[in-house]
Formats: C-alpha cells, sequence, structure tokens
C-alpha cells in the first residue's frame, strides 16, 4: 500500500492567505503546503481540497481510480467543487468499518474534537492511521499490532500521538509523518528539529510514502541536555520534546521553598503548562531514577541540583571546601554522570548557562559558576544532543 500526500498543510494551507507572519514568509519552494489530502493507491481519497485533480497531476498521479472521497473533518469557506468522475464525498460513522472493492478496510476512529479520523488497512495487510487537524483519537484500546504509518498534526496536537503510544498504536517502527502544517513553528530546519525530537518528520507536499517502510524513523536521542540564561526559553523546549511521550516523570529539583510566594509562582507556572498525564517528583537523588526502568525523565534542573550538592559537602565554607568538600562533590557529579552514561530511561536535563555572565562578586558566587560549568561540560558529554537556547530560540551544539 501506499500514500501520495496531495497536501500537508493546515486546512488553510500555508503560507496562509495575507498572512505577513515570519513563518509564512518563509514558506516558500518545498516548505508551501497545500491543505492536507490523502490519495492511498490511487483509490480512495482522505479529504477533498481546492486543486486536488492538479496536486495529482504534479505527483504524477491521478483521481481516475478512486472509487472512495471521505472526509475527515469539517471544511470552512465555500465548498470545494467535486472534480468530474470523482465520487460524491461522505463520511464514515465513529466505530463502523467500509470495505472496498479494491480490498481496502476503512474504520472510523472517534475524536476528542469535531472530525473523524480514519484506520487504513490494505489489501497487502499494511495499515495506516490518519487523523484530521486539531484532533486526538479517544478511547483508544491497545491494537494487536503498531501501526505502520501515522499521519497526524503532530505540531498542534502532539498529545495525540502520546495517546497513541501509549496503548501501543505508535510504537518504535511506526513511521509518524507531520501533516495539517500551519504557521505556528518556523518551516524548514526549526521545524525538522522540532519533529524529529518527538520521532516524527515531515516531508514535501506530493510525496508518496510506501506504508511499512520506516527506514526513515529519525531516532529520539536517549539522552538530551538543554542549556540557557534566565528566561531563555529552556525549560518550554525540554517540555515540548517530551510532550509526545506518554507517562513522563518530570524531576523537579527545587523543592517547595515554603514560604517563597514567588517560587510557588514559578513552579504553579510550569505545572499548568505541562501535560495531564505527566507525574512530579520533587527529589535531587537522581541516580536511583537513571539507574531505574521507566517512562522518560524530565530533570529541571541541573544548577538546583547543584546547589543541594554544594550544600550537603559544605562547599561555601572555604575550611570545608578545602578539607575533603571539593572532592566530595567530585564524587558526586562522577557519579551522576556515569549514571547518565548507563541509563536506559530517555533523558531530558535542562541547566542554567552562567559562564558567559557576569563574573561573581563572591568568592562562593565564583566558585558555584566554575562548578555549574565543570558540571554542564561533564553531563554534556554523555548526551547523544545538546542545546543551547537563546531567546526562545534552539541552537544545536550536539546531535
Amino acid at each position: 500500500m501506499d500514500v501520495t500526500l496531495l497536501g500537508t498543510g493546515a486546512p488553510a494551507g500555508l503560507p496562509r492567505p495575507d498572512c505577513p507572519c515570519a513563518a509564512c514568509a518563509a514558506a516558500q519552494g518545498e516548505d508551501a503546503r497545500a491543505a492536507t489530502a490523502l490519495l492511498v493507491d490511487g483509490a480512495l481519497l482522505l479529504d477533498l481540497t481546492p486543486g486536488a485533480a492538479f496536486a495529482a497531476a504534479r505527483a504524477g498521479r491521478s483521481l481516475a481510480g478512486v472509487r472512495q472521497v471521505l472526509l475527515s473533518h469539517p471544511h470552512d469557506g465555500p465548498a470545494v467543487e467535486v472534480p468530474a468522475g470523482l465520487p460524491q464525498p461522505g463520511r464514515v460513522p465513529d466505530g463502523r468499518e467500509l470495505a472496498l472493492l479494491t480490498g481496502h478496510r476503512v474504520r472510523a476512529v472517534a475524536l476528542d474534537a469535531p472530525g473523524t479520523g480514519y484506520a487504513v488497512t490494505g489489501p497487502d495487510g499494511g495499515r495506516l492511521l490518519y487523523v484530521p487537524p486539531g484532533g486526538a483519537p479517544a478511547g483508544l484500546e491497545a491494537p494487536s499490532e503498531p501501526y505502520d504509518l501515522v499521519l497526524a498534526d503532530v505540531v498542534g496536537r502532539p498529545d495525540a500521538l502520546a495517546r497513541l503510544r501509549a496503548v501501543g498504536a505508535a510504537g518504535p517502527t511506526t513511521d509518524v509523518v507531520a501533516v495539517h502544517l500551519d504557521h505556528d513553528v518556523p518551516p524548514g530546519r526549526e521545524l525538522r528539529r522540532r519533529l524529529a525530537a518527538a520521532g516524527a518528520r515531515a516531508v514535501p507536499d506530493g510525496t508518496t510514502l510506501a506504508v511499512g517502510s520506516y527506514e526513515d524513523v529519525p531516532d529520539v536521542p536517549r539522552r538530551t541536555l538543554v542549556l540557557g540564561g534566565a528566561r531563555s526559553g529552556k525549560s518550554v523546549e525540554a517540555e515540548r520534546r517530551l510532550e509526545s511521550f506518554p507517562d513522563v516523570l518530570y524531576v523537579a529539583t527545587g523543592g517547595s521553598r515554603n514560604g517563597d510566594t514567588e517560587w510557588a509562582a514559578r513552579v504553579s507556572a510550569h505545572r499548568e503548562r505541562r501535560p495531564g498525564s505527566w507525574r512530579t517528583a520533587e527529589t535531587c537523588d537522581l541516580v536511583p531514577l537513571l539507574k531505574d526502568e521507566g517512562p522518560p525523565l524530565l530533570v529541571d534542573c541541573l544548577s538546583l541540583w547543584l546547589t543541594d550538592a554544594m550544600d550537603a559537602v559544605g562547599a561555601w565554607d572555604d575550611a570545608e571546601w578545602a578539607d575533603g568538600g571539593e572532592q566530595a562533590l567530585r564524587d558526586r557529579v562522577r557519579e551522576l554522570t556515569e549514571a547518565v552514561r548507563a541509563t536506559r530511561r530517555t533523558l531530558v536535563a535542562v541547566s542554567n548557562e552562567v559562564g558567559s555572565g557576569i563574573v561573581p562578586a563572591t568568592a562562593s558566587g565564583r566558585r558555584y559558576r566554575d562548578e555549574l560549568g565543570r558540571l554542564n561540560a561533564a553531563f554534556a558529554a554523555e548526551c547523544e544532543q545538546v542545546l543551547l537556547v537563546v531567546a526562545g530560540q534552539a541552537l544545536v551544539l550536539r546531535g
């Protein structure tokens, strides 16, 4: 079974008509996208969009063999004309299955938003799932095996992919292709980077995919370090990297700081931003978590872990520092980085980059700055990917 993507953009297309934003201005050439529509084996058309016949011709395909046209979501604006020779579009009720004479079976998947998802099984047994824009599957049950191909709004609804992964509908060999792409993310390199972190990819309009061929599925990095200054967006970047995965354990190393209302407001803002399925652990004891099997870890942040470690070894007192405190801290950092090297869990850690700022006025401040620089370097050496976030923009340093 093969699928030709006649379009991969949001319903309004990309660039959006009359939109002056930077993302729309940059959406040219391969990054320009028509509204998403799928042609399956030349026989099944999922979503009829303006210019579908011309899009098929540009991709070297024809709509002459289409036997069924199915719509997945409500269409705003004027009605789309049905090209001559195509059957009238329809929708399959949730939970019902449609068998085509071509040997394809189409099952309607219920969503948590207006619209219908479609699970298609080809005559060769290949399986794909198509999820319309703005929706995520609802009431999913564990399938007998993962889908070969998932086409969904990975950028707008990353939780849809998380739900599929939670029940095993999307596995390590599932090719996840992002569709319904809009101007929320700058096209090109930044879009590819964000999708790769979620184990997904984007393809240009007109691409034909062979269902079941997963050589191009990006590998999600096992270990990632996200660095950045204050309010740089480093925590948002770290959280974004795991929002398409279920059951993430968020490890907060800062504690509650009872009585500090400003800190409580920061913690609350972070908590409200995270998906509801994530769990939280407030601890600086990271090594046991790294040694255990389990869901992905998001550690925020290493700079507060270092503060706790320096408190424990008396690093702020020059005499204690000289009398074994420095060596004790080195041992703690080495134990942590060795656990990072050996961990089998997916790990995203956040840390502050303070080496480019003003030199601290106190000896203890300078000591902390130096030790954080050493910790960041040692931790980064064990990670497949290292990012530096500046003004909300992620620069890839490694990976």
